[in-house]
């Protein structure tokens, strides 16, 4: 990933989204090749010359003062989140970009077991670059069987564009899919080296054109916290919250809660969903009916306790 690309690829990515006449510009004269704004027309709302803002969106500029860049990021109109990373673009074209030490992709024992004990809550620990590194019983009925998996494709990204289940799983999958996408590139610091996120991004680049054009996109986000539907062949669309929290020396490690409000039909639906997984392997669940010969048989959903 160039910074200077990068750089570029954001500033241009900001003005083409403003409308001219929002931002208070008078109409054009001339028809415009391409949406949004122009380059001397975000200098003229900065107050900096064409050229200097030209050869900035080039990366040729050394250091940028605080006045000017809140000047370029007001006339972009920038939200924090943005403001924070164009700055850090800045700050790779005057301080060298370094290389991180070896991330630790395991949770910490205690983590892990805090993952488990949570159960029947789904949770889940995930890296920098959202690989999973710990879930627990009810995640992995919730979503997908992660432990099943070889450890390399253990990650939710990955997930989200290469396994059929994860669109099926999130009915409004483009939302889901997309601001995903946007988490993982505001995850990904400029400063610093990252040839495992390269590595990532090239793969499903290759491997999905969702994931090329939203990537391209250049959006960012952060997985705070917020609501998502989830559906199960075995219960039908859970409505769930969730929240996301920052571990604590975790070199950017998060651990991701889900819940249903209490009482409701969701909450009902997921324990339902979670019993008939902790009876899978016992004898019949809830919905099975005894066959003439002492088996078994499935009654109207079919197997419904384990994600495959």
């Amino acid at each position: 990933m160039s910074t200077d690309g990068n750089l570029r690829d954001f500033l241009t990515s900001r003005r083409a989204r403003l409308d001219p006449a929002a931002v208070g510009l008078p109409a054009s004269s001339t028809p415009r090749r391409r949406t949004g704004l122009r380059r001397e027309e975000v200098a003229a709302l900065a107050g900096v010359s064409v050229d200097y803002y030209a050869r900035l969106e080039q990366g040729r500029i050394g250091k940028v003062s605080h006045q000017v860049l809140s000047a370029i990021e007001d006339a972009l109109r920038l939200d924090p989140l943005e403001r924070q990373h164009l700055r850090a673009l800045v700050e790779t074209h005057t301080t060298k970009v370094r290389s991180r030490p070896p991330e630790r992709l395991v949770a910490r024992p205690a983590l892990a077991e805090l993952v488990d004990r949570l159960d029947p809550l789904p949770a889940m620990i995930q890296s920098r670059r959202m690989d999973i590194l710990a879930v627990n019983r009810a995640g992995r009925v919730l979503l997908t069987d992660f432990d099943a998996m070889p450890a390399r494709e253990r990650n939710i990204v990955r997930w989200l564009f290469t396994d059929p289940v994860a669109r099926t799983r999130y009915p409004e999958w483009d939302q889901v899919a997309r601001t995903t996408v946007a988490a993982l590139r505001h995850a990904h610091d400029p400063r610093f080296q990252d040839p495992e996120l390269e590595r990532l991004v090239g793969e499903l680049s290759v491997a999905s054109p969702d994931f090329a054009r939203w990537w391209a996109d250049y959006g960012l986000a952060e997985h705070t916290n917020g609501a998502k539907r989830i559906f199960h062949e075995a219960v039908g669309v859970l409505e769930l919250g969730y929240e996301t929290f920052d571990v604590p020396g975790g070199e950017g490690q998060t651990l991701t809660i889900y819940t249903a409000p209490r009482g409701s039909a969701s909450d009902e639906n997921l324990r339902l969903l979670l019993s008939w997984d902790a009876t899978d392997a016992t004898g019949p669940r809830p919905g099975q009916a005894r066959g003439e010969e002492g088996g078994t048989r499935e009654s109207g959903h079919g197997r419904a306790g384990r994600t495959r």
